[in-house]
């Protein structure tokens, strides 16, 4: 099927098997809250989604998009709505995409973005909103207890019976954490709590790089029911930072194996107790089995276990699913809205707690039985075609550069290109494509890190006209063959890297002010929302009160 280049508008194609249908901003918003499943993506780059971007929009990248949309929905017959600026740029191209690999029911947002706030809607900055709005809440309805960085610098500094656990992933612990702390992500509390912390007279200090996860791996604790006292740092790793404390980086403390499964058995009956306090459902295999079956609803089966975990083998059909990240940035994992969500694991502890803040969030969580003893397999699922791309060596790469024949055009991110990159190379992205080679007619080389980014991009190139191979090994067989690199500081300009978004790594890079930006934002994020999307959570009244300790 031939595609259109970028830079073509459109409002319906004969090209496609249904014509291109586009909704207004009233329609959407109706369709959002109706209680019926819709996939709401947008297309946009990363950078340009993160400046602004509607409350329940997926990040889809024009870019990834094969890549990504079979596992953020699953199921083509979804009713799927795709949006970017003005709704005349990448979403066409990409309702054409999506349809042509087999979804049925695709949308374009008339208008984009602009046309959404036009309408009276507000857009978003930033990443993980809901998730990071859903804290926020949390804060104000449990009142979680908290210390800022001087109270915890003080603690340390005395030797008082204080553990600090970083709720983040390893690799985020790994760029910069509080000292003395140690490396448990939030998914992992429940199971390892007692093994970290064996008395209940220890002060548990929870952290995060700013405040979401901060405020719920501390909650979690709290409403499992533990004796301890525990905070959440405020304003995490940044708090720390802005109060002028030294921050570790590449820290190695972390969690080890759990305990012996006697151990684990108040832990349990805590996860279980907080499962039923918030309705998390139980449900067998073959429950499961035929929700899989059904054509009218989306199912997600998440292992939420670590990955070390994962790659040891897991359920057919599942995706892996860290259960803090689960909370933390349930877009990157679920696409759908009001799908079913089934969590697994092999101890009966971190699926029911993780399960017990989806449901709080809104969403349809349940637990499967007996996890991953429970004998469960559903249809792996299947990637996108994608055309197989011939590979070059680097030698003969840099034999036809130097003689003009062919034209390199390197599709890593635009901050690695800065970093180091062949000379002569163009930085390039899929959705600019057409304008980064308009007017050329040599043969493309492409160097990507996936060649399956690769391969999306050279669908594209096809409707250009343009042959396209791969640099066969990347950039590293290029480095590996003696062959020289280049950096350039400024180049792309910071105004074409639509891939990276400054605001979030800004405040990582020892810009003060962009910490207090971020964190103010953060704060700030109830204040946008509107009743509807207020109460699609399903937070606790206040008066609720946590589960009895346990043994």
């Amino acid at each position: 099927m031939t595609l259109p280049s970028h830079s073509t508008h459109f409002t319906h194609s004969t090209r496609s098997q249904s014509m291109t249908r586009f909704i207004d901003a009233a329609t959407l918003k109706a369709w959002l809250h109706d209680g019926e499943e819709i996939a709401l993506f947008d297309v946009r780059e990363h950078g340009q989604y993160g400046q602004a971007h509607l409350f329940y929009g997926i990040p889809l990248p024009y870019s990834r998009l094969e890549l990504d949309a079979p596992r953020l929905a699953p199921r083509q017959s979804v009713r799927l709505v795709v949006y970017d600026d003005d709704g005349q740029q990448v979403a066409p191209s990409a309702a054409l995409r999506l349809a042509a690999l087999g979804y049925s029911n695709v949308h374009v947002l008339q208008g984009g973005s602009a046309g959404w706030q036009a309408a009276g809607f507000p857009l978003f900055a930033g990443v993980n909103v809901p998730s990071k709005s859903f804290g926020e809440l949390a804060e104000q309805v449990y009142h979680t207890p908290r210390v800022n960085a001087t109270e915890l610098a003080a603690m340390l500094a005395r030797r008082e019976d204080v553990v600090v656990l970083d709720g983040r992933p390893f690799s985020e612990f790994q760029k910069m954490n509080i000292p003395a702390a140690i490396s448990c992500p939030n998914g992992e509390l429940a199971l390892r709590i007692r093994d970290l912390v064996p008395s209940e007279q220890t002060h548990i200090v929870i952290n995060c790089a700013g405040r979401t996860r901060s405020i719920i791996g501390a909650q979690t604790l709290i409403n499992l029911g533990l004796r301890n006292p525990v905070s959440a740092l405020e304003n995490g790793t940044q708090g720390w930072y802005l109060a002028d404390l030294e921050l570790e980086h590449g820290g190695t403390r972390r969690y080890g194996e759990p305990g012996k499964p006697d151990g684990q058995a108040g832990m349990r009956a805590a996860a279980q107790a907080l499962a039923e306090r918030f309705g998390v459902p139980v449900v067998n295999a073959q429950t499961v089995r035929g929700w899989a079956d059904d054509a009218q609803r989306t199912l997600f089966l998440c292992d939420v276990r670590t990955p070390e975990e994962y790659a040891r083998g897991s359920l057919p059909g599942a995706q892996h699913t860290p259960g803090g990240q689960l909370i933390q940035a349930t877009d990157q994992y679920v696409g759908v809205r009001q799908a079913r969500l089934v969590l697994f694991d092999a101890d009966g502890i971190r699926a029911l707690t993780v399960a017990s803040w989806l449901r709080q969030l809104g969403h349809d969580a349940s637990v499967l039985d007996q996890g991953l003893a429970s004998g469960l397999a559903l249809p792996e699922a299947q990637p996108a075609p994608l055309p197989v791309l011939p590979t070059i060596s680097a030698k003969a790469l840099a034999a036809g550069m130097a003689s003009g024949a062919a034209l390199a055009i390197d599709l890593r991110p635009s901050m690695q290109f800065r970093q180091g990159h062949i000379p002569g190379a163009r930085w390039a992205i899929r959705p600019r494509l057409a304008a980064t080679l308009a007017g050329e007619h040599r043969p493309v080389v492409l160097i990507a890190d996936e060649p399956a980014v690769a391969a999306c991009a050279a669908t594209d190139l096809q409707a250009l006209g343009l042959s396209a191979s791969l640099l066969e090994g990347g950039l590293a067989a290029w480095r590996a063959a003696g062959l020289p690199l280049q950096a350039s500081e400024n180049t792309p300009a910071n105004g074409d890297c639509i891939d990276f978004l400054f605001f979030v790594h800004d405040r990582h890079d020892g810009n003060k002010e962009a910490a207090r930006q971020y964190l103010a934002w953060e704060v700030n994020l109830i204040a946008q929302l509107d009743a509807l999307e207020l109460k699609a959570f399903r937070l606790p009244t206040p008066s609720l009160e946590p589960a009895d300790a346990p043994a």
